[in-house]
This record gives structure tokens, sequence and C-alpha cells, in this order.
């Protein structure tokens, strides 16, 4: 049979890749290397409660047309993401807001706050940040850099603050509201029933296989100046969407781009009704070896009589592991822009998603990316 795309990867961007195709006429089939598709917004119920297997996962746009978008598939509740950092003993509000600063120095007004911020900073004397420490001490001062941002981002990246660059902390969110909305975006909520419905519905009426790869799957082979794809049955594919790690498909000619890691452990608790009473709590403290809890529940106000929670452990990557977090320094912007330099060869092959584009996406700039493609493929067309 012939397809005129063989879309590897069956999470976000796959998903809306294939449907939109699929609505304009192509013949689309989607692999995915894992058993289930949904990739790492993928929702399972456990006890009753849809548990994001992946970590917590809270869309938020400021973009109508993508809230219109995802609303086909899905209805939204009103959750509103406003976690809590634990600090030792201590609870303090995120995201940096006068609740924070109230609960840390017993501030009452902006005003207040802000001079004692601003009397931290000028205490320190930093002119020119020239690591992640000294840039967060010139943007927040002691207090805040220490109780909550130094033990957490060096567990996120598993070194010293003062060995990270300053880049990577270019601002820091400090807000003079009385608001714990993490988000901006007017648009926001968890889909109800979980994000993995809303994948299967993309995906309605598309032929798909999973716990394959593309390595383990495809043939391919140049016929007169054109490479044609091929499956171990004969199948055969115009075009392949790649969501997957871009330097895996060069198989790693260039080298290794780097990644951070996570590791889950999820704890089912039938017997607790509310474990933390919050759906995300961040440990800012350094000795705890998690960056933070998530209790499912919350995320749709269940009732369910037991709770299940997930410990969240940042961790090297190695090859062969999940990658979740792209290294955006220097020497691995460059590698990714070598691999780019490969991927212009292909003409054949589109290259899309967070490991495509070797770049944390939010849920909604994925949705916009795959519609962007989806518009220039129908525009090659006619």
């Amino acid at each position: 049979m012939q397809y005129d795309y063989l879309v590897v990867g069956a999470g976000l961007f796959g998903a809306v890749f294939a449907h939109e195709m699929k609505k304009k006429g192509s013949k689309v089939l989607v692999i995915d290397k894992r058993e289930h598709i949904a990739g790492n917004i993928y929702t399972e119920s456990v006890l009753n409660i849809n548990v994001h297997k992946y970590g917590a996962h809270i869309f938020h746009t400021s973009d109508e047309k993508i809230w219109n978008y995802i609303g086909q598939f899905a209805t939204f509740n009103h959750y509103i993401n406003s976690p809590i950092a634990r600090y030792h003993e201590e609870l303090y509000n995120l995201p940096f807001n006068m609740n924070t600063f109230s609960k840390m120095w017993g501030v009452v007004t902006p005003a207040e706050a802000k001079a004692e911020i601003a009397r931290q900073i000028e205490e320190l004397h930093i002119e020119e940040p020239q690591n992640l420490e000294e840039q967060a001490l010139s943007l927040a001062g002691r207090d805040v850099y220490e109780k909550l941002v130094k033990g957490y981002t060096e567990k996120q990246w598993g070194r010293e603050c003062k060995e990270l660059p300053a880049f990577i902390i270019k601002r820091l969110p400090l807000r003079f509201t009385y608001d714990n909305n993490y988000f901006n975006d007017p648009y926001q909520g968890i889909p109800v029933g979980g994000y993995t419905r809303i994948v299967e519905k993309m995906l309605d009426g598309i032929e798909v296989i999973t716990g394959v790869s593309y390595q383990e799957y495809i043939e391919s082979s140049p016929t007169g100046g054109k490479t044609i794809f091929a499956d171990r049955q004969g199948n055969t594919f115009d075009k392949v969407l790649y969501t997957g790690m871009l330097d895996e498909f060069f198989q790693f000619q260039l080298g290794h781009l780097e990644y951070r890691a996570l590791r889950f452990e999820q704890e089912e608790l039938p017997e607790c009704e509310n474990y933390q009473g919050n759906a995300v709590v961040n440990y800012t403290d350094r000795e705890t070896a998690y960056t933070r809890i998530i209790e499912h529940k919350h995320f749709e106000f269940g009732k369910q009589p037991g709770t299940v929670i997930t410990r969240e452990y940042p961790t090297e990557w190695k090859p062969g592991e999940e990658p979740y977090y792209p290294v955006n320094n220097e020497k691995n912007n460059a590698l990714f822009a070598a691999y780019r330099k490969l991927a212009e060869t292909q003409p054949q092959v589109l290259f899309g998603g967070r490991l495509g584009a070797y770049q944390y996406y939010d849920m909604d700039k994925v949705i916009a990316a795959a519609l962007e493609m989806v518009e220039k493929e129908a525009a090659r067309a006619n």
C-alpha cells in the first residue's frame, strides 16, 4: 500500500499533523516506539484518577485560535496552575508574588517588597553577572535566590549554580500583586478525562502502530534520484515526518546532542484522600533528592477516596534514555545547527516537535508549529 506520509511519533505534534493531513485527503500511517500514543502528554487512569505519566502538563495559551482548536477534542476545566514551593518546613506561593514576599519578609505593600529586593541587590555589588548564581542574585536578591532558586536549579541541572551560565536565567518573574496564577495566559485548564483522549480523537481513522522505532520499521532505497521509503511489508511512503531526536535520525554521525532526563516515582495511596492539598509542590532545598511532587487528582478537582502522587527526579541523560529537556548551550546549539544542515539534504523528510527542533515547547506552541507545517505542505501540494 502507498501512503503519502509516515508520521514518526504519536505525540501532540505528530497527532495534529496526521489529523490535519488526513482531513486534506492524505493517506497517513503513524508509528511510535512507545507502547502507547500521546507521547509525553500521555495520561492513564489509576485509582480512577487521570495520572500524568511524564510530568505535569497544564494547557495554557494566549492564542484564541489554538484554544479553539484544542477545544474540538476535549472539554477543559478551569484549573489554574498555582504551585507551592517548600523550602524545608517553610511554604511559599509561586510564582514570586506579594504572597511570597509577605510570607518571607512580613511586608504588606508592593513598595515595601520592591524596597527589600532593591536593598538586597545593592548590597551584593554585582555589575556584570558571570554565572547563573550572580544573575539570579542580581535580579531577586539573596533570600529569594537561596530559598526558592538555588537548590531547585541545582537539582534540575545536576551542577552548582556557579557552574551554570548566566543566560539560563535571563529574568525572574517578580510580580507585585497578590496573585498565585502561574501563567499570564487568558486560556488555561486541564482536559476533562485526560490528554490521551485528545490524541485518540486526533488519530481516529488513522492507522497507528506502537512499540516500534523508525530505525526498526523503515527501509529506504534511492530510486531514480528520489528516495522511496518502504517498510518490511512493502508499504511505501512519499514523505516522512520525524518527531524523534534529530541526531538519532542521522545515526549520531556528528555526535550526541545533550539533554536532561527525568525519573518518575509513582505511588498509589488508596487510603489517603488528600496527600498535599495541591497539584504541584516544588521542593526547593538542595537536600531533598526530588524537585517536586505531583498529586494528580487535584488537576481535575477529584473527590476519589484515594490518591496518586509522583515524585520527579532530574537526572543526567545517557544515550538510550528518554530525553526531556535540551541543553541549549553554545556547544549544543552549534551541533544542532550542523544537524539542521544535514536535514536540508533530506527534502522528503520533515522534522518537527521538541526533539526534532531541539527546543522545549509548551503545548500550544507545539500545536501552532504543527499547523504551520500542515499549511506549508498543503501549499506545496497546490
